[in-house]
């Protein structure tokens, strides 16, 4: 209870208070009746993160803030200063801090015990509803402010993925692009030694049959062993013939055997035979690293791709029918670094029926995103993940399992709070399933959970779109 003169004090600044302000007299006075008046010096905890908060506390003066760590630092997510309310207000489910709530300045608070909450409610009906106000606001904000933070997280993420992966491409292409030009020097010098030994119609004949094997584009596949193999044998010949033993590398990915180069110098010889070879063996680079090139530059087309059909970034933000395939493969396309990094197994099944859905293209690939992106961090090195899509009753059904270790059972409930994380400080924000599942919840659909050790599913079902009348 407040002595006489902090309820005089109290009564006398609720007018001015921005959000209760407008409330009869009558209401302050019962608020200051049964509510407590308590002062926080600078720099104490008034609440712990995870510990739920038992009392309406009307901020008469100050500042409080909670911040939260989500990986990248800590920053506020929400601060109250004299004129707001907050704490457990009417109607609320409970109020648990994501954050310690610190009081950046010297405070002084009107707290209003849990108990009285139900009297509070019939009998201030004013301030029951500044208070209910105030809450909707807050919700909308944490809601707004989680989907915006877990968005830049997941771009984050995204980003660093993508870059592992269009730097492979990349690399190889610059790489291919560098030899080409000695290559192509190499194949010039060449041509020109071998126009200067007036060959015959018949030798220009045999090493046109033994140029071909370039020409074709075919590479032969040899293992590591076999591939050493051959390039020695050839290295040898080369040796006996007076070659250079530097065309054996390039002759051997083109596929010519020992058995080939006696067919040649059973027509050819001499320095004709080394500049045959040498031009030959000039081609077959030429050709492996125009082809290295186009499979590098084809990667890095169908990575670009992938992210422009994962973004949707040319559709607008609205429900249309969704290609559920395309857009679970441009999600396992942005994550095949991480999945290789820790070679899990990630397996896809779509049924042949498969419709399209009726949703915001961006938005369902977020929600694959999320489903795989924690899947595979929930199984160990070689683990196994698998994606399903199938139709169910004019809904269609993804479901993503793991076997990993399972969820315990005394935390699957809470799965679905916002930032709870099994993860470390870092690795996982606990915005991840919330955002899930709101987006399950706007596309009308539903999300399941179960766990064991071995295996863990989510199963999403949205509606399938209409199907097209023409």
């Amino acid at each position: 209870m407040l002595s006489d003169t902090e309820f005089r004090d109290v009564v006398a600044r609720l007018p001015q208070h921005k959000v209760l302000g407008s409330a009869p007299t009558s209401e302050h006075e019962w608020l200051a009746n049964h509510g407590v008046y308590r002062t926080y010096p600078k720099g104490i905890t008034v609440n712990t993160k995870g510990k739920p908060v038992t009392v309406v506390f009307i901020v008469l003066a100050g500042h409080l803030v909670i911040r939260v760590d989500r990986g990248a630092g800590a920053h506020k997510i929400i601060d109250w200063r004299g004129g707001d309310v907050g704490g457990l207000l009417p109607f609320s489910r409970g109020a648990t801090p994501p954050g310690d709530a610190i009081a950046e300045e010297s405070m002084e608070v009107l707290e209003i015990p849990q108990e009285h909450v139900p009297e509070l409610i019939r009998e201030c009906p004013v301030s029951t509803g500044a208070m209910v106000h105030v809450m909707v606001d807050r919700a909308r904000h944490f809601t707004t402010l989680d989907q915006r933070d877990e968005k830049l997280l997941s771009l984050g993420r995204l980003a660093a993925g993508l870059a592992h992966e269009l730097n492979n491409p990349a690399s190889a292409a610059v790489r291919s692009a560098k030899a080409l030009t000695e290559s192509l020097a190499a194949s010039e010098s060449a041509a020109r030694r071998l126009g200067a030994t007036n060959l015959s119609e018949a030798q220009m004949a045999a090493i046109d049959a033994l140029h071909a094997r370039c020409r074709d584009g075919t590479r032969t596949v040899l293992s590591s062993m076999e591939r050493a193999d051959r390039e020695e044998a050839l290295e040898e010949w080369l040796a006996a013939h007076d070659g250079n033993e530097a065309c054996a590398a390039p002759l051997t990915e083109a596929g010519v055997t020992v058995a080939a180069l006696d067919t040649l110098a059973a027509t050819v010889s001499g320095r004709a035979l080394d500049a045959a070879l040498r031009w030959i063996a000039a081609g077959c680079a030429v050709r492996s690293l125009t082809a290295d090139l186009q499979t590098s530059a084809t990667r890095i087309y169908d990575i670009v791709g992938a992210v422009k059909g994962f973004t949707y970034m040319d559709h607008a933000p609205t429900p249309e029918p969704v290609d559920v395939r395309k857009g679970i493969n441009d999600t396992l396309m942005m994550l095949t670094s991480k999945s290789r990094g820790k070679s899990v197994d990630v397996s896809v099944q779509f049924a042949a029926d498969l419709p399209r859905a009726h949703a915001v293209g961006v938005e369902l690939n977020q929600i694959w995103m999320n489903l795989i992106d924690n899947a595979i961090d929930a199984v160990g090195k070689g683990g196994q993940v698998s994606v399903t899509a199938a139709q169910e009753l004019g809904r269609v059904v993804v479901e993503v399992v793991n076997d990993g270790p399972g969820i315990p059972p005394a935390i699957q409930g809470r799965i679905f709070d916002p930032f709870f994380t099994t993860k470390a400080v870092g690795q996982g924000t606990g915005l991840g399933l919330d955002i899930v599942r709101r987006l399950v919840q706007r596309h009308e659909g539903t999300i399941d959970m179960t766990s064991e050790p071995g295996r863990t599913s989510f199963r999403i079902s949205v509606p399938a779109a209409a199907e097209d009348p023409r």
